[in-house]
């Protein structure tokens, strides 16, 4: 069936991109994080509810060149894909349906993303989201999405005619924000394999997801967080 899942749609692209162009290998395992994880709520008694934040005021907090030192290159914003996507061999993947976006993104209209290369490596690349709506929708619609994602051990991806073999395992998050996730996914593309590992924070009524080489994903979430949670604190 054609899916439009925004997790899928957004790493599935970049695995082919990356494996098509200059990426020469699959990340060391060292770097990866596959002990099972599920979302950690730590839920709080609040007295008033903030309203969400909007896109401009999320694209504030978004991580700089700044924040992650030397060596890293903002990319400039890509245009978006389009392509049909289709998955196989995961039930909980198909029933998700139409639940996500078709554009790349999560299914909540304000957001800001900023996406990064790395001197260190060809294939080095992260890329930062941040999300805002009501606590409990950021909830609910991210844990469906991840818990899905990594439902199935293995399954297929077909991105605009390119089918992509999908590993996927849940991921160890430090005990950072109220709730979180994490997942690490490795593709499989011609006899090539890239590794890929996504992040994903829901600190008040904002979720910073972080996702790209997992040593920098490891290296840089807790600054993503760190920034929402500073603006938000002294407004």
């Amino acid at each position: 069936m054609r899916l439009h899942t925004t997790t899928v749609v957004s790493l599935s692209a970049l695995a082919v991109l990356a494996l098509a162009g200059c990426s020469t290998g699959i990340a060391p395992a060292a770097d990866l994080a596959s002990s099972p994880s599920a979302s950690v709520s730590q839920e709080g008694n609040n007295a008033s509810v903030p309203a969400p934040l909007s896109s401009a005021a999320l694209s504030k907090r978004l991580l700089d060149d700044s924040d992650l030192g030397e060596g890293y290159t903002r990319k400039p914003e890509q245009p978006k894909r389009h392509d049909d996507v289709a998955v196989t061999g995961c039930p909980p993947l198909d029933r998700l349906g139409g639940d996500a976006a078709a554009d790349g993104s999560l299914d909540f209209p304000r957001k800001a993303k900023a996406s990064f290369t790395y001197a260190g490596g060809s294939d080095s690349e992260v890329a930062e989201e941040l999300y805002s709506d009501t606590e409990d929708k950021l909830s609910k619609g991210v844990g469906r999405i991840f818990d899905a994602m990594v439902s199935c051990s293995t399954y297929q991806v077909l991105v605009g005619g390119t089918p992509i073999e999908v590993t996927a395992a849940k991921a160890t998050v430090t005990r950072i924000g109220e709730e979180r996730w994490g997942q690490v996914l490795t593709f499989a593309v011609s006899g090539r394999s890239t590794v890929m590992k996504q992040t994903a924070v829901r600190t008040g009524n904002v979720l910073v997801v972080v996702s790209g080489s997992p040593g920098l994903v490891d290296a840089h979430v807790h600054k993503a967080v760190a920034k929402v949670t500073v603006a938000t604190s002294t407004e």
